[in-house]
């Protein structure tokens, strides 16, 4: 039996304020999904034929729609179609409040997840949960398959309430190198982390972007380092360069193989930290200085944050590489928009 996508092509252009940034609603993703209670890896992936399973109303408790009691795993999933003049925008799924915990993926590859799956559960059910779909996973007049794996512990469960849709961000910053995705993280203070390899001891893993309250770290305030690897081509160093690291709450320095390359407010326990209590909203771009990154090698970052209260960690995207010609027309057209 061949699979049946469930195609979308209902397009908004209304505008939407989350936060600083600005949204044009592109696709209106409320309506039936493909529904399965349980859990299988395999459900991730597109090819997996999902024709016999359920379909269920989308937001909106299970429960009230044929599975009331139940408590545990269940998966959604949706396949749209997205034109190919989308290619230059920056698109984010929302997928409004899930009761408890979520992970989410876009062609069979994780981008996103709040809150913590047993046997250390944590629930996110108060987190709006807003995902960055890289672009390298998009597939243009085709479909691509969103699929979403939820887990309940008591009362409501899945994809409860709250706007359901696709996303595009006006005035998008494009990164050349993506660097959206699973980090190297641990929480505690020591500046010589800045110099360990993906393979030290000690480094467990988190998704960036996104709070480390909705990835296990619940209520935690106080010092944590990020981690990762890339490579980089032979001609990484022929352009100026400016490295993303989104939006932190609070404060950071940056690291790219051991040396520092900037960073917003000051760490040092003898400084009234709480005087930058406002850097969270500042976006994080540092120019990387020519011949720092080594390419066809490994490199490193190290982003060491400190968090005073709610939120902490990379909060918001986009993390990666871009031009720093583009980094400069992306302020200036942000500045001509208001």
């Amino acid at each position: 039996m061949g699979i049946k996508f469930l195609m979308v092509s209902f397009y908004c252009c209304c505008s939407i304020t989350l936060g600083a940034q600005q949204y044009k609603s592109l696709m209106n993703l409320e309506g039936q999904w493909k529904f399965s209670l349980g859990n299988k890896p395999e459900w991730a992936k597109p090819g997996f034929d999902h024709s016999a399973w359920e379909e269920i109303d989308v937001p909106s408790p299970w429960e009230t729609q044929g599975f009331n009691g139940y408590n545990g795993y269940a998966w959604y999933r949706k396949f749209i179609t997205l034109s190919a003049k989308h290619k230059e925008e920056k698109l984010v799924l929302e997928l409004g409040y899930i009761d408890d915990v979520d992970e989410v993926f876009f062609n069979g590859e994780r981008i996103g997840g709040s809150g913590q799956f047993p046997p250390d559960f944590a629930t996110a059910y108060t987190a709006r949960r807003m995902y960055p779909i890289p672009d390298r996973l998009i597939r243009y007049n085709s479909a691509n398959l969103i699929a979403v794996k939820v887990f309940d512990q008591q009362l409501e469960g899945g994809i409860v309430r709250g706007e359901v849709r696709l996303l595009s961000e006006k005035n998008p910053l494009k990164t050349f190198l993506d660097l959206q995705g699973e980090w190297g993280f641990r929480i505690g203070d020591n500046i010589d982390w800045r110099y360990e390899s993906d393979d030290a001891d000690g480094w467990g893993s988190i998704y960036v972007p996104g709070a480390w309250e909705n990835q296990g770290y619940k209520r935690y305030d106080g010092y944590a380092w990020y981690q990762k690897t890339f490579m980089a081509n032979s001609n990484f160093n022929l352009d100026r360069v400016v490295l993303l690291v989104g939006k932190i709450d609070d404060l950071d320095e940056v690291f790219v193989n051991g040396v520092k390359v900037g960073q917003t407010g000051f760490m040092e326990p003898e400084r009234e930290q709480h005087q930058y209590s406002l850097a969270y909203q500042q976006l994080r771009g540092y120019l990387i200085p020519q011949g720092l990154i080594h390419p066809d090698k490994k490199n490193t970052i190290h982003v060491r944050v400190s968090d005073f209260y709610q939120e902490g960690g990379i909060v918001e995207g986009p993390v990666g590489f871009i031009k720093q010609e583009d980094y400069i027309r992306y302020w200036r057209n942000k500045k001509m928009d208001r």
